[in-house]
């Protein structure tokens, strides 16, 4: 067996460990992120003025120099060290770098906006001590440490504080994964908000409602002033949308060995008057999930354009389905070329699976002697039987 033959059997993976700390250590995560804050807000004032300088060429700071102007600073710090300082330095470059900013935005340490809590560290710095763990002097104490037990290395990590108030430890490791055959081919899926996601099987996860559930509950706690109720309603409600997502992703990689998705962008209609429904359905933590699991166990995971998907025929090609926004009433809707009854969502699905063979099929662009002329004017009645309320 070659070396390529050993590549495709095993391959390496990054997994990140989430432990939350016990609360022991909260008052002394609480000050260094302080700190941490500070070093930030430095970083974004220094580089920020020579990006944008009075007078001479504009310069954007590396990490490494940021770390030879920062040298000296453990000594205004009580909770932070170097290393400490230096992740800081690098992750800020690399946030500045992916938006294309000069000047990123403050981390602030008090009041209603304050930023939640976040303390950087190297792989070397957190050291363990028999059922403890060390860093920068402080011992750290977390809960099932026995996960620790099987990890030999792990990588750069940080200490993150959560909406609620309590810190987890985030300990990215390396695992070797062997990825296998799965028992079927290729599926389709099809993002929505009536059903969160619907393959071309006819598969479908239902919108469980997480946030829509509980809002009545959290206004009330709001309006009585009770923060950390309110915080725990939707502390509540992102577990059960993650558990829901989590279950049918992981269904899916286990049973399909190529998944499309289409590509409908979750943030652009967080803009329109759907927008809690939209955030609720969490498409993109599905989409994430199913990339990371599939990239784990060997799947070929791609996302293609969702183009008249739903008003494709995934039969014969024909433009025949319901169009316009009257249109999304159109649960079920016959083909005018062929005859044949479709779901919307399955039919869509379908199309998406199919857009990954051959893309022409669905998106319309070629003239083709199957295609007939969409009107523009909604036709809900010759489309098929239309059902009330409206979905995506």
């Amino acid at each position: 067996m070659g070396s390529s033959d050993r590549r495709v059997l095993s391959s390496d993976s990054i997994r990140t460990l989430r432990l939350k700390v016990r609360g022991e250590s909260y008052r002394w995560l609480s000050a260094a992120a302080v700190e941490v804050n500070q070093c930030w807000n430095w970083c974004n004032e220094t580089s920020s003025k020579a990006a944008r300088p009075f007078a001479g060429r504009p310069q954007w700071l590396s990490a490494f120099e940021l770390d030879r102007l920062s040298a000296g600073a453990t000594k205004e710090f009580e909770h932070i060290g170097a290393d400490t300082i230096q992740r800081i330095n690098a992750e800020y470059v690399r946030k500045r770098q992916q938006f294309g900013k000069a000047k990123l935005r403050w981390r602030v340490s008090r009041g209603s906006r304050r930023s939640l809590g976040w303390v950087p560290f190297k792989a070397q710095c957190l050291r363990r001590r028999g059922k403890r763990l060390r860093f920068c002097g402080k011992t750290i104490r977390v809960f099932q440490r026995e996960r620790l037990a099987e990890v030999l290395r792990f990588k750069d990590g940080c200490f993150a504080q959560d909406a609620v108030g309590n810190w987890w430890l985030c300990l990215p490791v390396r695992i070797e994964t062997e990825p296998t055959v799965a028992p079927r081919e290729a599926v389709g899926i099809d993002l929505g908000l009536r059903h969160s996601a619907v393959t071309s099987e006819g598969e479908r996860l239902e919108a469980g409602h997480y946030y829509r559930g509980l809002e009545p509950a959290i206004a009330r706690a709001q309006r009585r002033g009770h923060r950390q109720q309110a915080k725990r309603l939707h502390r509540t409600a992102a577990r059960r949308r993650a558990d829901a997502l989590h279950k049918f992703s992981r269904r899916i990689v286990d049973r399909y060995q190529n998944i499309v998705i289409g590509d409908v962008s979750s943030l652009k209609l967080a803009k329109t008057r759907m927008a809690k429904s939209v955030l609720d359905a969490g498409w993109g933590m599905l989409k994430s999930q199913l990339q990371y699991k599939g990239q784990q166990a060997g799947r070929s995971v791609s996302i293609v354009s969702e183009k008249y998907t739903s008003r494709a025929c995934s039969a014969c090609g024909a433009l025949s389905g319901p169009a316009g926004v009257n249109g999304l009433r159109v649960r079920t809707w016959v083909c005018r070329a062929c005859g044949d009854t479709h779901d919307r969502d399955v039919n869509a699905a379908r199309n998406i699976l199919s857009a990954r063979r051959c893309p022409s099929s669905v998106r319309g662009n070629e003239s083709s002697h199957r295609s007939a002329p969409p009107s523009r004017a909604p036709r809900p009645r010759e489309a098929g039987i239309a059902q009330s309320g409206a979905a995506i």
